[in-house]
């Protein structure tokens, strides 16, 4: 008789115990699946940056093996091909389609722009990893209460970029920028700062974006401006140096990120040695987080990263440490934009944490290019070593927030080159 009691109290156990693994099993396929919609150009003229956009964010993914803080994150990517309209339609078959959480990227400052409102309509969150649009966190903040910006906006890395120039005894500049709202901005935000502490921006030329010939722009620089500066993205970051020196320019070559990023430096030459930028990250930061992250990513896709590389590394820390504050589960929407808005992070290029807008307050680094060995690589190759770093960059640099805002956004026709001559 007590066997056959025994025997039936096994059987039970063994049946609750199958239920509740099937219960909890449940529970957790329920609980982990996020889905990250990405946008980069895979093909057209900035596929390459779109490929080292894609691969910062997937590294990630793989330490963490696709797993965050218990989320299983399914990672939808789309080729959003450089074009604002594209990435627009793109986002919305990531909504409507994939149900995706929230989608990530676009490259161009116009396609931040142009993404922004379906965040807002589709009431989904939108993290702005590369487009550095500045009004997107600013004047235009309260429209896009679903945007979060983990990269930068235009102008902050110029503001002090401008201060610096002034340091070094510059008095007169020639600005030679694309002629695309991103080119205005970082153009406009290096003139600002460079005139207030007593600069003068004697020139402005605006080749249209995608030059790859500047033979037409090249006699109009004038010949005594102390430096040109410069903002180039995409292929016309390889030409314009190439064509400036072989045209016997003698004036230093100043310029924002995108003119001498990492993701050029290995297609050029000599021609870019001395070549000073301002951004919130080079691969020669000379740390030892970023030293394994350099080699890491080098060992992994063959090259040194870029910025558009960890830009995208660094936003997924961004939600892996939300995920950690939620165990693994999607708080929503509105939680989640809160939760991110706490959180500071010991990044790849340094501190980073968000301001009142969703724009990161971080390092800027004054950088020049530099032919080294760098991280006991072997072989002397073009580097962005960082001689300046202003720490603690916002948005609104020294103006203060309220006084900022006040002008308008910059633009082609902003600030006014009132000493053009």
């Amino acid at each position: 008789m007590m066997n056959k009691i025994f025997k039936k109290a096994s059987v039970l156990a063994a049946v609750m115990t199958v239920a509740a693994l099937m219960l909890s099993g449940t529970r957790t396929v329920q609980a982990e699946e996020i889905r990250i919609g990405f946008l980069a150009p895979l093909t057209g003229i900035f596929a390459q940056i779109g490929k080292d956009m894609r691969n910062g964010f997937q590294m990630y993914l793989d330490e963490q093996n696709g797993n965050l803080a218990g989320a299983q994150i399914k990672f939808i990517v789309e080729d959003g091909q450089g074009k604002p309209p594209v990435n627009v339609r793109k986002a919305q078959k990531l909504i409507r389609q994939d149900n995706v959480h929230m989608f990530i990227g676009g490259l161009l400052a116009s396609t931040g722009y142009a993404l922004a409102p379906v965040s807002t309509r589709s009431k989904v969150l939108y993290i702005a990893s590369i487009p550095a649009a500045d009004d997107l966190t600013q004047r235009q903040k309260q429209k896009f209460p679903y945007v979060v910006r983990t990269g930068w906006n235009s102008s902050q890395s110029t503001h002090p970029f401008g201060n610096w120039a002034c340091d070094q005894g510059y008095k007169r500049i020639v600005t030679v920028g694309a002629d695309y709202a991103f080119g205005h901005e970082v153009i406009g935000g290096f003139q600002k700062a460079f005139e207030n502490c007593g600069g003068k921006i004697v020139q402005k030329l605006w080749p249209k974006l995608g030059t790859q010939d500047f033979g037409p722009f090249l006699p109009l620089i004038k010949k005594d401006a102390d430096a040109v500066f410069t903002l180039m993205v995409g292929p016309m970051s390889l030409a314009f140096p190439k064509q400036y020196k072989a045209a016997g320019m003698k004036a230093p070559l100043l310029g924002g990120g995108t003119s001498a990023d990492e993701f050029a430096l290995p297609f050029m030459g000599d021609e870019a040695i001395g070549y000073v930028t301002a951004l919130q990250y080079s691969a020669a930061i000379d740390t030892p987080k970023n030293m394994e992250f350099v080699k890491n990513y080098r060992s992994k896709y063959g090259k040194v990263p870029s910025y558009y590389s960890e830009s995208n590394y660094t936003t997924v820390q961004f939600i892996h440490e939300v995920l950690k504050k939620t165990d693994g589960k999607w708080p929503g929407l509105e939680e989640f934009v809160k939760i991110v808005g706490t959180i500071q992070l010991d990044t790849v290029r340094g501190p980073v944490s968000l301001d009142d807008d969703m724009n990161p307050v971080q390092n800027i680094y004054i950088r020049q290019v530099t032919k080294k060995k760098n991280f006991g690589y072997p072989d002397e190759e073009l580097w962005n070593n960082v001689v300046k770093t202003y720490p603690g960059v916002s948005q609104y640099w020294n103006f203060g927030k309220e006084t900022f805002l006040k002008q308008p956004v910059y633009s082609r026709s902003y600030p006014p080159c009132d000493h053009c001559e």
